[in-house]
């Protein structure tokens, strides 16, 4: 097949797959995708679910973005993805921590500058695999999102949605490759970023078994400086001038700081592989998988605090993180005397979290007289393992017949150590404590979830145009909490003793989901879904308090803070899918209201002000989700997706949020939701040129994020992050076994604040003359110019 033919069906893939993305029916979402979709004559048939359903008998809300976008756009990992989905905000932090994703406006947590490591209310599966890893985007058929819950759908109960990354598999028929390159020049850095992936496929046994592999290096140089790192802690003084000039004269700095240039930058390893094993009514996936992303500082700034640049922080010290994840799993699917599908899951998920960051500002907070000793400075040393073992079986029916359903049993057991340690060079001998380790506060906190849930749904024909879809889902659960605190300043060296408890909670229930939908031509549908998503509750990361109380420092949890309960959500939505002037216009439209009830929200505990998660208030999000792919002439692509989001608060929540000193603030009833855009979209243009039986290929995509806000109701020092619009651009030539392109991202250099640590109660405090430097603003990279090449064999 020439590059043209090849050319011209994946865009009419995907064209099934990202404009009317609508799609995937309930029955379907099941099994192992294989395929994305296929055309079979005029007809769009999608097969990614082993199903054979038109697109317009498919009536729940999906989008996704395919293979040839996720390669043309240098789309790399999930915090690219939100310019190409409407529905969903994904705070872009850099590499130091996992990406925060936010669906419908479903969060109340005030925005970071660091990215989280875990995520409950959204479900993210790699194939059939549950897990909450920031895997590379590579070799991969397609990243499908569902907005709405899952929950009688999917292993994992959901209260946003899921995003499921879809992997190409092991191909038994014949032996194949792909090897990728690119070299970059970042705006504001010193260094080049590089990234290089192989693809290899081996046929073991012809037509039945097969190897697949792909494995790759992301190097990116960072944009962020550290220039006042100390010289020597504990020794050198992190503000030699005075409140008017925190940094002093030249001379001052030359004698106190060590900077270092692009500290946000990326070190990425990552491998998939594969062996699959194939046949006529039977399918089987083995996969490891490992990925290891290390960083030296975080991507945002102090907010000029100290009269540091814009693309410079103002901390004391390098903020290294690493994070290394493994993945084990075994998929199994096969045929059941032609009445159902069986699916089987079984997976292992190993992550570790190493890192140090600035902790300074949060002591100095506390009020001890700390900034008494002129070069006071502290740090952390936090390692962190989590474990997480499933195991999923699910039935989908294949008798075929008015009536189809699926059935689900899901178990999940998460377990997670973690150790801290604040470090403060030099105070323990300026104190006169014999302290060499130089440890000010010590924790452990060991807790354990198990989740358990018995799931499905059941769909009926009433006519060939319109069915009906029910769903149900049971749920149990239990999680336990075991931590300790110290405070070694007090205590005789080398001893670090602990204060210890357990805690523990639990709670069952359950959830469900109604869908109809209507198909009034063959190219235009109607659907409507009620459905029931909830987010399961847990033990709070804090060591549990011992009473009564020691006299001094104490952070720990009392009693009503170690645990959360649940919250939920109801969700109404409708939509109407069309494909129209001869399938070259495919357009999507839906609105939703969701009302939720029990919000988990960002707490803190009495003693410490330790973050915690607690229950609270009520909140609705109501929306319009639009998306459209049009091909007016040949060769010519325009598509184009757009979202607008009303997620507001229903009931006063007392004393929610913190300020400086310790007061606590109210939110009230109509405060915005924080986290998440109330208008966003993206529209892209390709356009490509024939040129014998190869290709030259034009693309330009500009996406709109409009402002969010970072607390709610800009409350306690809230603001509003501004809203920002950004370009990229490529120009490729194609042929069957090679390309070569330029791109560009980000192209006229925005500056932009895509996140806020801490608030501005605490912007430019001073306390006895030392200035607060713990506010921080996450920022998005700027403009990025390469080269990129593609060989397949």
């Amino acid at each position: 097949m020439s590059y043209r033919a090849k050319l011209k069906l994946g865009l009419l893939s995907a064209t099934i797959i990202s404009s009317a993305a609508a799609a995937m029916p309930a029955m379907a979402q099941t099994a192992p995708a294989a395929t994305a979709a296929e055309a079979d004559g005029d007809v769009i048939v999608v097969t990614g679910t082993r199903r054979s359903t038109t697109l317009m008998e498919t009536p729940i809300n999906i989008s996704a973005v395919g293979a040839e976008q996720l390669a043309s756009q240098q789309i790399d990992d999930i915090r690219d993805i939100a310019a190409f989905t409407p529905g969903i905000t994904i705070t872009d932090t850099g590499p130091y921590g996992a990406a925060n994703i936010v669906m419908r406006g479903l969060s109340a947590s005030d925005t970071s500058s660091t990215g989280g490591n875990s995520d409950t209310a959204i479900g993210i599966y790699l194939g059939d695999v549950p897990l909450y890893v920031d895997y590379k985007l590579i070799d991969l058929e397609r990243v499908e999102t569902l907005l709405g819950p899952q929950g009688t759908l999917y292993g994992l109960g959901t209260l946003a949605g899921a995003i499921r990354y879809i992997p190409n598999r092991p191909d038994p028929t014949q032996f194949s490759g792909e090897v990728y390159g690119r070299a970059y020049d970042v705006a504001h850095s010193k260094g080049i970023g590089y990234v290089g992936y192989g693809v290899l496929n081996v046929p073991i046994v012809k037509d039945a078994i097969a190897f697949r592999t792909v494995t790759g290096y992301y190097y990116d140089p960072g944009f962020i400086d550290y220039p006042f790192i100390l010289k020597s802690p504990g020794t050198s003084l992190p503000q030699p001038g005075s409140v008017a000039n925190p940094t002093g004269t030249d001379a001052d700095k030359a004698a106190n700081f060590a900077g270092r240039k692009d500290l946000n930058s990326e070190k990425t390893f990552t491998s998939r592989n594969q062996l699959g094993f194939t046949g006529a009514d039977f399918q089987a996936y083995f996969t490891y998988a490992f990925q290891q992303t290390k960083t030296q500082g975080r991507q945002a700034t102090g907010g000029n605090v100290i009269g540091e640049g814009r693309y410079e922080a103002p901390w004391r010290s390098a903020e290294p993180s690493k994070r290394t994840s493994q993945l084990v799993s075994l998929e199994v699917q096969g045929n059941i005397a032609d009445v159902a599908q069986a699916i089987f899951v079984s997976a292992y998920t190993n992550k570790k979290r190493r890192s140090s960051i600035d902790v300074t500002d949060l002591l100095l907070d506390l009020d001890y007289d700390y900034e008494l000793f002129p070069a006071f400075s502290g740090y952390t040393q936090s390692r962190g393992t989590d474990e997480q073992y499933n195991q999923e079986l699910r039935l989908v029916s294949t008798h075929g017949g008015p009536f189809s359903w699926v059935l689900g049993g899901f178990w999940n057991r998460q377990s997670t150590n973690s150790d801290y340690r604040e470090i403060v060079p030099g105070y323990p001998a300026y104190a006169g404590i014999n302290r060499p380790d130089e440890v000010e506060y010590a924790s452990y906190v060991k807790t354990k979830l198990d989740e358990k849930a018995i799931f499905g749904e059941g769909s009926f024909k009433i006519t060939p145009q319109w069915q009906v879809t029910a769903g149900i889902r049971y749920f149990k659960y239990a999680a336990d909490v075991l931590g300790g605190t110290a405070l070694p300043l007090f205590q005789t060296f080398p001893a670090i003793n602990f204060r210890s408890r357990a805690g523990s909670t639990g709670k069952d229930g359950t959830v469900w989901k109604f869908n109809s939908s209507y198909n009034i031509t063959p190219d235009l549908m109607v659907w409507g879904t009620y459905s029931k998503g909830y987010r399961i509750g847990g033990v709070n990361r804090v060591a549990p308090c011992v009473l009564p109380l020691p006299p001094g420092q104490n952070l720990c949890a009392l009693e009503n803070e170690l645990s959360y309960g649940p919250d939920a959500v109801k969700n109404a939505e409708i939509g109407v899918r069309a494909q129209l002037f001869d399938r070259k216009l495919s357009m999507s439209l839906s609105a939703f209201k969701i009302k939720w009830n029990g919000i988990q929200l960002d707490g803190q505990t009495a003693n410490g002000a330790i973050g915690i998660i607690t229950n609270g208030g009520a909140a609705e999000s109501k929306g319009i989700e639009f998306s459209f792919d049009a091909r007016p002439i040949q060769g010519l692509s325009i598509r184009g997706n757009y979202s607008y989001l009303d997620a507001k608060l229903t009931e006063d929540v007392p004393q929610l949020l913190s300020v400086q000193g310790g007061d606590l603030v109210d939110v009230f009833a109509g405060d915005r939701l924080p986290g998440s855009t109330k208008n966003s979209g993206a529209i892209g243009v390709t356009y490509d040129i024939p040129m014998g039986d190869n290709a030259l290929v034009l693309g330009w995509t500009t996406t709109y994020t409009g402002g969010i806000y970072s607390r709610p109701g800009l409350r306690g020092g809230g603001e509003r992050i501004p809203a920002y619009t950004m370009s990229r651009a490529n120009i490729s030539y194609k042929t069957d076994a090679y390309e070569i392109g330029v791109f560009a991202n980000n192209i006229f250099d925005k500056y932009a604040i895509t996140g806020i640590g801490n608030d501005l109660t605490r912007y430019g405090l001073v306390n006895d003359g030392v200035i607060y430097r713990g506010y921080a603003q996450s920022v998005a990279q700027p403009r990025v110019i390469g080269v990129e090449s593609r060989l397949k064999f």
